[in-house]
């Protein structure tokens, strides 16, 4: 249950990170109330994969890796952005982290 609570996080974290540019500043008022929401949102289920017992090294590295890696990918995918070979290489690195902190866990 920890990992379903950590996996809302990241999505709502993500969706609050992916409408700040709809703020235009927070002079927004509904795009910024959705940021607001969202990382209000986000925060509270991160404490709910902890309260359950989650490591707050492994939750917080995931957190960082999958969001940044899927505003990366929404940025380049869905708005044109760009990603390069070298910024791939620094997803998997990120990613490569991760998964030491989680298996030093074990």
């Amino acid at each position: 249950m920890a990992w379903a609570f950590l996996g809302g996080a990241i999505l709502v974290e993500v969706t609050g990170t992916l409408s700040l540019r709809a703020t235009d500043g927070f002079t927004r008022p509904l795009p910024s109330l959705v940021v607001l929401v969202a990382y209000a949102a986000a925060f509270v289920l991160l404490s709910r994969a902890l309260r359950l017992g989650m490591p707050l090294t492994v939750a917080y590295a995931v957190w960082s890796a999958v969001g940044i890696a899927l505003v990366a990918v929404v940025g380049w995918v869905g708005r044109g952005e760009s990603l390069t070979w070298v910024q791939l290489a620094g997803l998997l690195l990120v990613a490569a982290g991760v998964a030491a902190l989680e298996a030093g866990t074990s």
